[in-house]
């Protein structure tokens, strides 16, 4: 089956539900449905264990059209594709069905990652486990869970236990001391149900991606890649449907005494001539970005750092000027702008945030290291204060 019969339904019914999605802020059910059916949820995976077999390239081209339909819907898909990444990469050794499940449908996946004491430092978690009785257990406060309590698989990130580095584990749901711990009303994305949870957990070797101490570079090294990119293209997909109604509608409207359409205003057109460029700008660099980390060179972690800024980015201006030229009809409901433009909101603020990612790229072309080690303390001065 081609890539875009097994996507087709998915965006139809997407589409049909996004609107009650976003009022109602209700998890797209019916649409996680027939992305179940469609066999989309093994893309990335290796067919030996029931995936497609699918690339970047084509992760992309699916995101960016199911987040035309619905940002929210995108967004979960988006997380899943994050889940399978590390594990595909280190599958835990006490969970052998884990990557058939995730391949087939069975179970949706997504990643636990960012806690309330680091923020967007996503890499950096807080929580470190304790042994109790010989059991090794975490308590991890999650700030921002995609799919929580919908999933069947969270990938958590936690510190190693001696504090040195960071284990990613394998939680499936069900487990015991997995929980939400708040709730989710969105400006944007209203649908994910992005909800703070708490991981009060007994954890083993076989629950754990990779050696211990591994956490740290599968989540930059094999998450933040798929992540960068899958972010990049859901800011995409969201300025395609906005340059899309904002045509749609300015050469449909007539203004009456004038006996023309609102296309027809030389200001009306060089706002969508700079939207349309714009995206198209994106695209490009979106399409050589995933070919990098295809293909990996020199100066793939540059397009790995830059994809998801500039496409935030480009979603924000898109957007906006979508509003703009469309003036008030942008604010009702029919022409589904609005909704567009709050779900481009959150790709900037997502972790890495835009602004981060623009200073881990200054840093890498002027030749600084991504991460300044911790400043050390000096206590000279209360040394001799106290003396």
């Amino acid at each position: 089956m081609e890539l875009q019969d097994r996507l087709e339904p998915v965006i139809s019914v997407a589409a049909e539900h996004a609107v009650a999605v976003d009022r109602d802020a209700r998890f797209p059910e019916e649409a996680i449905a027939a992305l179940r059916e469609s066999g989309l949820m093994g893309l990335t995976l290796p067919p030996d264990v029931g995936g497609l077999g699918g690339g970047p390239q084509d992760m992309i081209t699916v995101l960016d059209a199911i987040a035309g339909a619905c940002g929210s819907t995108a967004m979960i898909t988006l997380m899943h594709f994050a889940a399978c990444a590390p594990l595909a990469a280190a599958a835990p050794s006490g969970d052998p069905e884990l990557l058939a499940d995730m391949a087939t449908g069975r179970a949706l996946g997504t990643l636990a990652f960012s806690e309330a004491g680091s923020r967007s430092h996503f890499w950096a978690p807080v929580s470190r486990p304790r042994l109790e009785g010989g059991t090794l257990r975490v308590s991890a406060k999650k700030s921002w869970v995609t799919s929580a309590g919908h999933a069947e698989v969270y990938v958590m990130g936690t510190q190693t236990a001696d504090g040195s580095g960071v284990d990613l584990y394998s939680i499936r749901s069900g487990t015991e001391g997995a929980e939400i711990s708040g709730g989710f009303t969105g400006l944007g994305f209203r649908g994910n149900a992005s909800t703070p949870m708490m991981f009060d957990v007994a954890l083993d070797d076989g629950m754990r991606l990779g050696d211990s101490g591994a956490g740290a570079d599968l989540m930059l090294g094999v998450v933040l890649p798929w992540f960068n990119l899958g972010n990049a293209s859901v800011s995409l997909g969201l300025s395609r449907a906005s340059v899309a109604a904002a045509l749609k509608h300015t050469t449909g409207a007539r203004l009456q005494h004038l006996d023309q359409t609102l296309s027809a205003l030389p200001t009306i057109r060089a706002q969508l001539a700079k939207m349309s460029i714009e995206l198209e700008s994106a695209s490009a660099y979106l399409e050589k970005a995933a070919a990098r980390v295809a293909d990996p060179q020199d100066d793939t972690a540059l397009f790995v750092l830059g994809s998801k800024a500039a496409c935030n980015d480009a979603a924000l201006r898109i957007t906006d000027a979508a509003m703009r030229v469309c003036g008030g009809a942008a604010f009702s409901q029919h022409l589904q702008l609005e909704r567009y433009f709050r779900d481009a909101r959150a790709g900037h603020v997502m972790a890495p945030t835009a602004d981060a990612l623009y200073e881990f790229y200054g840093r890498a072309i002027t030749g600084r290291p991504l991460f300044d080690p911790p400043a050390e303390t000096d206590t000279s001065g209360a040394e001799e204060a106290a003396a």
